[in-house]
């Protein structure tokens, strides 16, 4: 997509939120666009690469797959089959955004209409990612600088701000995803350490 997408000299005149916004609307219909066929054989790549990418941890965070973001849902069992802990998104008490640990794919269920599917179980708020070793978020865009342009609801940002300091931080992305020039950032924006491809973990600034 680095290809498809304006360099992002063509924002100098944009505030930045509605420059991601440009952007939000290009990759979202690139992802429209996507053969199954081409997203199967993605999925399968990216269980090997993200094994390998977690694989000297014990306690993993991820993120179940919706529409046609990069699908993880036999990557989220290909990590738990691997013996290790794995932690997902879900709704916690009055709504709140919270955490699950994943038992298995036929535990995920979907709450309601556009959330991803979540497991049952407690709910745990975010404190228990000061044990994760590991994190695995989602993502629209990820330059080269390690900034990451999400889905604009800003929770991840918020999220990433409590885990502990060091630890590796991968956006999944497809391959057209990953971009050489600068996005749009503001001060609550929090970079990834590495960009996370199918078949490539490419270290960030």
């Amino acid at each position: 997509m680095s290809n498809d997408l304006p360099n992002f000299l063509d924002f100098t005149d944009l505030e930045a939120e509605d420059a991601k916004q440009v952007l939000r609307a290009k990759v979202r219909k690139a992802r429209n666009e996507r053969s199954e066929t081409e997203k199967t054989m993605y999925a399968e790549q990216w269980v090997e690469t993200v094994l390998e990418y977690v694989k000297d941890y014990k306690q993993v965070a991820a993120f179940v797959s919706v529409a046609n973001e990069p699908p993880t849902h036999e990557l989220c069992k290909a990590i738990a089959d691997s013996g290790k802990t794995l932690l997902l998104p879900k709704l916690g008490p009055g709504l709140t955004r919270a955490w699950g640990y994943f038992q298995g794919l036929d535990d995920l269920h979907q709450l309601a209409p556009g959330r991803p599917p979540e497991p049952s179980g407690p709910a745990f708020d975010n404190d228990v990612l000061q044990n994760v070793e590991a994190m695995i978020v989602p993502a629209l865009l990820v330059s080269k600088y390690g900034e990451r342009l999400g889905q604009g609801g800003g929770w991840y940002d918020r999220v990433l701000k409590q885990v502990r300091a060091g630890t590796p931080i991968g956006a999944l992305i497809f391959p057209e995803e990953f971009v050489d020039f600068h996005l749009p950032q503001d001060e609550y924006d929090v970079p990834v350490c590495d960009a996370i491809l199918p078949q490539e973990i490419i270290p960030l600034r």
